[in-house]
């Protein structure tokens, strides 16, 4: 036990992220079980809710086991600290909650003039009222349990060492590996095409949202926050996503991932090419913050 805390202490980012997927994916595949992969409509429709908490638990749990056995009470304190922090201005709670479902639905509506099929689900849905319901609840519980992992532990240790780009980047393509089980489809690896489809959704644009979520976080310094503005963007996939196939949706994917590498560029402009609003303190205290 004493070489294995040693080894967590020595290598605590690399032992946070091998505990999430050991966590998220080991709970997917025991309940779904190894022979079942990937995970049909039928087992969605029956084990989704559970399989979906399984695996967004993941993140806060490995964040709270490494920052209790590294930073002790401190660190769990620190983590409190940040996760009470209400006190920020309100643009960025503005920013959080209405920037990603305004410039989703913007997106969707331009291309819905090419194609009625980008409409946003919303609009074209039965229920509207469950569809809202279903999103912002969902949307509650993603944001908290990831956030509490990613912000909450891994973008404070990165940033000791990298400015925002370079964490947003580490984190979001990590985070767009972590979605993996969730994104895989019985015929992902079948053809150019259906692998194509798997890699933008993994890869084209949660790297962009992440750096976007770091540089936030870098001037509010607060988890709710960063939790709000993950809240946001589920609660916009799952209320806005248009229900596309085939094309459209990689069309749709690759649009909404330039959009958002814009915005990243747009702000590193408006703050004369650099996103880091200072040097991140490397000693202020337990995790960095």
């Amino acid at each position: 036990m004493a070489a294995i805390r040693s080894f967590i202490k020595r290598h605590p980012l690399l032992t946070y992220f091998a505990l999430v997927f050991a966590i998220s994916w080991g709970g997917f595949i025991i309940v779904i079980g190894p022979g079942n992969l990937p995970m049909t409509t039928m087992q969605f429709e029956t084990l989704g809710p559970v399989v979906y908490l399984l695996i967004f638990a993941g993140p806060s749990i490995a964040g709270l086991l490494v920052i209790s056995l590294v930073f002790g009470q401190a660190g769990l304190r620190e983590l409190l600290a940040h996760l009470l922090r209400w006190r920020v201005d309100a643009r960025w709670y503005a920013l959080a909650l209405l920037a990603t479902p305004l410039l989703a639905a913007t997106v969707n509506f331009a291309l819905a003039l090419l194609s009625p099929a980008f409409l946003p689900g919303i609009f074209t849905a039965d229920d509207k009222a469950s569809l809202l319901l279903f999103g912002i609840t969902m949307a509650l519980l993603v944001g908290f349990f990831e956030e509490l992992g990613w912000t909450g532990f891994a973008i404070p240790m990165l940033r000791q060492r990298y400015g925002i780009l370079a964490t947003g980047l580490i984190v979001g393509l990590i985070w767009g590996a972590w979605h993996f089980l969730l994104f895989w489809e019985s015929d992902s690896f079948s053809g150019a095409f259906p692998l194509a489809l798997l890699l933008v959704r993994l890869f084209a644009w949660l790297p962009a949202y992440r750096v976007l979520m770091v540089w936030v976080y870098d001037h509010t310094e607060s988890l709710l926050v960063a939790m709000l503005m993950h809240t946001s963007l589920v609660a916009s996939q799952l209320i806005l996503m248009p229900l596309t196939t085939g094309e459209d949706t990689l069309t749709g994917i690759l649009v909404w991932a330039a959009v958002l590498w814009i915005v990243v560029a747009a702000v590193a402009v408006a703050n004369h090419g650099h996103l880091s609003r200072q040097p991140f303190p490397k000693e202020m205290s337990a995790m960095g913050h």
